[in-house]
């Protein structure tokens, strides 16, 4: 376990950014952000096109010294206007916060018939996972969640952000980014190894959304090898987690059993992807620790092979840039980065082509 970093130089997950998301995940069809036009614009944008409509109260200087109170409850009286939601959410920012803006006190104020997740959050937290907690706990509050699926939540958000620490993005001060190896390179050591009948395990421990791009390797695997020389294990559990997200797991199942492929271990859900590295590597070490390689997609790094004894040469695809260096000082083999993976599966209703599987399956033929 890595040393307390005192702090982290390099850009992190904005914990309004992580609540944006927690909102869309809750199936909220408006959020509304209490701050300036350009707050997290980027990921706003992204979220638009997964159905969640995005809208900003554009607080201005004025309304920094004089509060933007008034112009909140306008949003939120229009968003309702324009978009007749069955649920809403709205979100502080760091404009917002610093000048005590009560976000209760304008949903209510503003007469809105549909329930409304207020967030009080700002991007001041050191870690971002508070913001998705701050967000599950409104929700909690309002009954759209149990207080039993609210602490499971928080347990594997606080999950996460310990592994992040300890051998993640935030385990050091300052990480370079990086591109990882070469797809080809690598494409072809592994295809070298199924061509000399070497057996190996597929391992999807994907984040939420991004399961639709690391599914598309974990086939392009199965198909250039023969069934009898790879297992699979994934985080593909459809009984856990937010009804959303369970359905990118059904989802995703049923595209790989139309193309044959079976699921051997189902380790988790989608938000388990934490703690079910865990599962995967001591199934590994139970039952398949004489097998020749591992490809582990989506958080590698929650995968520790080493730490129960399994020696194997792996094949680790990620899509961080701030991860790839923190892989090889775990000692992966082989590290691949899919770039621009997120923004493209935001929106995606099935499994969607990779670039690691584009390769694998071209040099196959």
């Amino acid at each position: 376990m890595s040393e307390e970093i005192e702090m982290i130089l390099h850009p992190r997950p904005s914990a309004i950014v992580a609540a944006l998301y927690t909102l869309r995940d809750l199936d909220v069809d408006v959020a509304v952000m209490h701050g300036p036009a350009g707050c997290s614009f980027k990921h706003s944008r992204l979220l638009e096109e997964d159905g969640m409509h995005v809208l900003t109260s554009a607080m201005n200087e004025s309304n920094f010294v004089f509060g933007g109170h008034d112009s909140l409850v306008r949003v939120l009286r229009k968003a309702e206007e324009m978009f007749h939601p069955e649920l809403m959410g709205v979100v502080g920012t760091c404009s917002s916060m610093i000048i005590g803006e009560d976000l209760h006190q304008a949903v209510e104020e503003s007469g809105v018939g549909c329930k409304v997740i207020a967030v009080n959050v700002h991007a001041g937290y050191r870690d971002n996972t508070v913001g998705a907690i701050l967000t599950l706990e409104s929700a909690y509050k309002l009954g759209i969640i149990s207080i039993e699926e609210f602490e499971r939540q928080k347990r594997m958000l606080e999950a996460a952000t310990k592994l992040e620490k300890e051998v993640g993005a935030a385990s050091k001060s300052y990480i370079p980014p990086s591109k990882g190896d070469s797809k080809i390179d690598i494409a072809n050591r592994l295809l070298e190894l199924i061509g000399k009948g070497k057996k190996g395990i597929c391992i999807l421990n994907a984040k939420k959304e991004t399961v639709f791009m690391f599914a598309d390797i974990l086939r392009a695997v199965n198909k250039v090898a023969a069934p009898s020389q790879i297992v699979n294990i994934a985080n593909l559990d459809t009984e856990v987690g937010l009804k959303k997200i369970r359905g990118y797991s059904e989802t995703i199942l049923d595209e790989l059993a139309a193309d044959g492929i079976a699921t051997d271990h189902i380790i988790g859900g989608l938000d388990e992807y934490p703690v079910a590295g865990e599962k995967a590597a001591a199934f590994i070490r139970d039952l398949y620790s004489s097998y020749d390689f591992a490809v582990l997609l989506g958080i590698p790094h929650a995968v520790p092979l080493e730490k129960y004894g399994v020696k194997m040469e792996t094949f680790s695809v990620t899509n961080g840039p701030r991860t790839i260096e923190p892989l090889r000082w775990l000692g992966h083999d082989h590290v691949v980065l899919e770039i621009d993976l997120h923004p493209k599966t935001m929106g995606a209703t099935g499994i969607i082509p990779s670039e690691f599987g584009d390769t694998l399956l071209k040099l196959m033929h």
